[in-house]
């Protein structure tokens, strides 16, 4: 004698459950993968912004034709700036760069120059922000990188 399965006299009672599972795990599914996205292109622009801040830098050590120090000190600062947005175009074009030319703060007998670049991400987003991610996304990515300068090879 052959045994009949309780459903097999309505073989397609069950279909209809896993269309109502997926519709209840997709957005859960679909928020991580978009917020996996989002934090991975932040995470890559401020990677950015700090390699543009140090190349900037590297940039403010090259010799500047000035007739004093503080001019050329104003050159190497203009000229880092010049290289930072260079190096981060893809970002920079929403991004603000300025340099801040003092005496170090460790030793007062050498001059530095700090760059620090910034993008503002609430303006300029780079991926939309859906509103459940919105508070947990920075306001402002930045990035500062000093450099030493001896005041005798200012010139």
């Amino acid at each position: 004698m052959r045994r009949m399965r309780r459903d097999s006299r309505h073989p397609g009672a069950a279909r209809g459950s896993a269309v109502v599972e997926f519709a209840l795990i997709f957005p859960l599914l679909f928020a991580m993968l978009y917020g996996l996205v989002t934090y991975s292109v932040i995470l890559v622009a401020q990677q950015n912004l700090t390699l543009a801040a140090e190349e900037g830098a590297r940039a403010a050590l090259n010799y500047q034709n000035a007739s004093d120090a503080g001019a050329a000190l104003t050159a190497r600062g203009q000229n880092a700036c010049k290289v930072a947005k260079n190096v981060a175009a893809w970002v920079a074009a929403n991004a603000t760069c300025s340099t801040q030319a003092s005496a170090c703060s460790y030793d007062s007998s050498m001059d530095c120059i700090e760059v620090t670049l910034s993008y503002d991400y609430v303006n300029h987003p780079l991926v939309p922000t859906l509103p459940l991610l919105e508070l947990a996304v920075p306001q402002k990515l930045t990035s500062v990188a000093t450099v030493q300068i001896d005041p005798e090879n200012l010139l």
